[in-house]
């Protein structure tokens, strides 16, 4: 039992650290023309890294769904699928 534990928790931390440091899905790049990337700019528009990831599939659905209001986010977010919403904010939620 402690060797499985001790393979899943190694497994998920390569796998972590491999999302973390591949490549954008498809989308993601869009998100940095308002998103700020570095934590020194002050913005109204929440940086993305480091977020939950939850946090941004929910903010997503509901700017989506129009549950959520918004000056564009709402027509951004139906252009993405579920599948590449759940990418985007993985990929986001492994950045620091």
């Amino acid at each position: 039992m402690g060797r499985t534990l001790a393979a899943a928790i190694g497994i998920a931390s390569i796998a972590a650290a491999a999302v973390a440091s591949a490549e954008p899905p498809a989308g993601a790049a869009s998100c940095s023309g308002c998103h700020p990337a570095s934590t020194r700019v002050t913005s109204p528009v929440p940086r993305l890294a480091g977020l939950d990831r939850a946090a941004i599939v929910r903010a997503m659905q509901d700017f989506r769904s129009g549950q959520r209001a918004a000056t564009v986010m709402d027509r951004i977010a139906k252009g993405f699928t579920d599948e590449e919403i759940q990418a985007i904010a993985a990929w986001y939620a492994t950045q620091k």
